[in-house]
């Protein structure tokens, strides 16, 4: 046993638990962890603008890669609340983070003292576990519990609040016996998998649609055994992207109301079973259970028990956590399929392949205008990063339309906020996640809004040497409330254009984000035409490589493009016309390759 301050107990731990990177902004009531921090220096530590930017690097460090868990950090009272954004986040797509924040001393708590605020209650409903330690001596275990937690049954975010004389106070404490909990996952029986399975042989159009689960698993590689193995097409969702690259045959499109494609969704339609694993129903991807389910059997397979018939009551319930399950789906399809028991599926996968690659499924890229429209951008993007790039994005049109053109080829290369989406979440996700990888190829993107609302974060990957490609599509408008004002014969309080006195040459553009972006030690680009992209893409590449900072590619588009949508998965309008309408099939398809 040792004596030593609960702040560095509290430190100990966390090295013992595997943090090695930790994000955030110190204050009074947090010094005494950044002293320990500083004093056993196993954390390293990036210094974020906002607090809230913290809160979103961590989510971008946890998304990067398997096992990782970020760490963000602030003081006392708004630095909490600053983060509950972030947690929020966190909570909603399943992203384990720890967040710890400085409180008041306990003596203080609750004759208003500076700063102090009850940060327990207040981030409870967005955290797995929200905890405010009143006792020195509980400090490790606040944290091994924490760690625990985070990893075990749905994976999600947790928040320690540490008064300040709880951390300058000593304990006893031994971290060279330390061990971390045993982490718990529920699992699949066999006797379950073979029922699965079972109805699965009862279908003629059977689909896997893959969840986000299946990549917090790290069992992408799984999921697509287990189509190969069955033959049977796989649909992803938004969160899912990436579990089976895009030109696998057996991918069959994305499904839903925005982030979908139109062979996905044909598909989906013409499809009589669906075996959904690692996924939620969210409705961005559904639609009405009315429209989605009718005329389909469904299996859900989900880690969380609660989130078995939350949207709508499956066929079949299977609680389990997705690689448990897949690894048993494999095994099991194996031996069916070596007795021949599996039925041949090959004319459906055959039937949903010819949809993906008919020009009656395929939209229209190849704009030629100036202004550009945001299609063509996505295609010069393809053409120009190649299959293994990283996307990261969160909200919008932009997100939506890069959903619907752009490619993603492996698990944890499209870094997506999911469910909450918070403008502004894009820019520090994507530090996060280049701190998490030196080396991936990371493009984020963002309309000219979601850029704008954190772009203080620049200078975090100025300072700390974080270089990655920002592509910034510039409309000048809150391009997805102008859309959905439609609805309501509006134009209203959406349009961001202004005279700018500074910068005449921007057409009433607004804000000039190139001088923004010098200005906080970053490098940038604008672009107007088509042909600007690939070069200013060469530049971008150049320019991370010798400066090692953000480089931001800014794309003047036209002010207003309405992206493919709709009420229903049966009921998208699609706005511009489809590839029928403007090339050949094989100049098409090779420009979506």
């Amino acid at each position: 046993m040792a004596k030593m301050k609960a702040a560095m107990a509290a430190v100990l731990v966390m090295e013992k638990e595997g943090v090695t990177q930790a994000f955030g902004v110190p204050g009074a009531a947090i010094n005494p962890l950044y002293a320990a921090m500083r004093e056993h220096p196993a954390i390293a530590h990036i210094l974020a603008r906002h607090v809230e930017g913290a809160s979103h690097m961590a989510e971008g460090y946890t998304r990067a890669q398997a096992g990782n868990i970020g760490v963000c950090i602030g003081t006392s009272g708004p630095a909490g609340t600053d983060m509950i954004t972030g947690l929020y986040s966190a909570q909603a797509d399943s992203i384990p983070i720890l967040c710890i924040t400085g409180q008041a001393p306990r003596a203080r708590m609750h004759k208003e003292d500076f700063q102090a605020v009850d940060i327990e209650s207040i981030s409870k409903p967005v955290t797995k576990w929200s905890t405010r330690v009143m006792e020195p001596a509980q400090v490790p275990r606040a944290f091994q519990q924490a760690f625990h937690l985070m990893r075990s049954g749905r994976p999600g975010p947790v928040l320690i609040d540490l008064p300040f004389d709880v951390q300058m106070a000593e304990i006893e404490f031994d971290i060279d016996t330390y061990e971390p909990l045993a982490v718990y996952k529920p699992t699949a029986s066999r006797k379950q998998i073979e029922k699965a399975l079972e109805m699965l042989m009862t279908a003629e159009r059977p689909l896997i649609v893959s969840g986000g689960g299946v990549i917090n698993a790290d069992a992408s590689d799984l999921l697509v055994e287990f189509a190969e193995l069955t033959g049977v097409p796989v649909i992803p969702t938004l969160m899912g992207w990436g579990t089976i690259p895009d030109d696998h045959p057996l991918m069959a499109g994305m499904v839903g109301l925005q982030t979908s494609h139109r062979y996905g969704n044909a598909t989906m339609l013409a499809s009589d079973f669906v075996l959904g694993i690692g996924n939620r129903w969210a409705n961005r991807h559904t639609g009405s259970p009315e429209v989605y389910c009718k005329g389909r059997k469904f299996i859900h397979i989900d880690i969380e028990p609660t989130q078995i018939g939350r949207v709508f009551a499956p066929d079949y319930g299977i609680v389990s956590d997705a690689k448990v399950a897949l690894q048993l789906l494999v095994e099991i399809a194996r031996e069916w399929k070596q007795a021949g028991k599996l039925r041949n599926w090959s004319g459906w996968a055959n039937e949903c392949q010819a949809r993906k690659s008919s020009l009656d499924y395929l939209r229209k890229t190849n704009f030629d205008t100036v202004p550009m429209k945001p299609q063509r951008v996505y295609q010069c993007m393809i053409n120009a990063f190649g299959k293994d790039v990283c996307y990261i994005s969160t909200i919008g049109l932009s997100q939506i339309a890069g959903a619907q053109f752009l490619h993603v080829y492996k698990p944890r290369h499209w870094i997506n906020c999911g469910q909450a989406g918070p403008l502004g979440w894009t820019l520090p996700a994507a530090l996060g996640v280049r701190a998490a990888d030196p080396t991936r190829k990371i493009v984020a993107l963002s309309g000219d809004y979601d850029f704008q609302f954190m772009i203080e974060e620049l200078a975090v990957g100025a300072q700390f040497k974080l270089p990655y490609i920002h592509m910034v599509v510039n409309n000048s408008y809150l391009g997805l409330i102008r859309q959905s004002q439609r609805g309501f014969t509006m134009d209203y309080c959406v349009q961001l254009g202004f005279e700018n006195i500074n910068s005449p040459n921007l057409e009433n553009y607004g804000v000039d984000h190139m001088k923004v972006v010098e200005g906080l030690g970053c490098k940038g680009i604008r672009v107007y035409r088509q042909e600007e992209l690939a070069p200013a893409i060469k530049q971008a590449e150049a320019w991370m490589a010798e400066f090692q900072v953000p480089v931001v590619i800014e794309v003047m588009l036209e002010r207003v493009t309405n992206i493919s949508m709709g009420t229903e998965i049966d009921n998208i309008n699609e706005f511009e016309e489809l590839a029928t309408d403007w090339v050949d099939a094989p100049t098409a398809i090779s420009m979506l390759d």
